[in-house]
């Protein structure tokens, strides 16, 4: 199915939970409301007509301008290979997009549809922020529950790819920057 086809179907079977569309581009996407996107996903790995079996990647991004944040799913529909074939075959993908207010980040983990998506929301929240709710690696800290820190210390204040993060001049006494004399760390 083209990414066009796979919209179609989507707004056939959520209507109002499909909010845009771009096709334009290496990289075509579709967007869904992030209150709908656990059943979204449910029924993109379940429907025989879309059957996305994998998901490659998240990818978490700042959209400062627009004032939110953003979940990026990219999934592929694989299928196992014929004898003597390449490893696995591609029948069609698609980026599906959630986005959040910055000041309330939140959308539901869909780490019990595809179980790669554990470490990829995990990575998410730690750099970015984004609260995955009901996520099944999660612990309570002094926002309250969320994924637990994957590449920063449980300890970090802030999620270091925010364009408005400030990066800290240490980190328990470890300095954070090399250059000579630099009072503000640019990275």
């Amino acid at each position: 199915m083209a990414p066009e086809e796979i919209t179609e179907l989507l707004k056939k079977e959520f209507g109002e939970f499909i909010v845009g569309s771009k096709f334009d581009t290496a990289h075509p996407r579709v967007g869904v409301r992030a209150d709908a996107w656990p059943e979204v996903a449910r029924f993109l790995r379940d429907d025989s007509r879309t059957g996305f079996n994998m998901l490659r990647c998240v990818t978490a991004l700042d959209l400062l301008e627009d004032d939110t944040l953003c979940a990026e799913y990219d999934l592929h529909a694989i299928r196992a290979p014929k004898s003597g074939a390449a490893p696995y075959e591609l029948i069609h993908g698609i980026c599906i997009e959630v986005s959040v207010p910055r000041n309330n980040p939140r959308i539901p983990s869909v780490a019990d549809v595809w179980r790669a998506a554990d470490w990829h929301e995990r990575e998410a929240y730690d750099l970015m922020g984004i609260i995955f709710e009901n996520h099944p690696d999660s612990m309570i800290g002094p926002n309250g529950k969320h994924p637990r820190r994957i590449l920063c210390p449980d300890d970090w204040v802030g999620h270091p790819l925010r364009k408005d993060y400030l990066f800290p001049m240490e980190y328990h006494g470890i300095p954070a920057v090399t250059e000579m004399g630099q009072t503000r760390p640019v990275h």
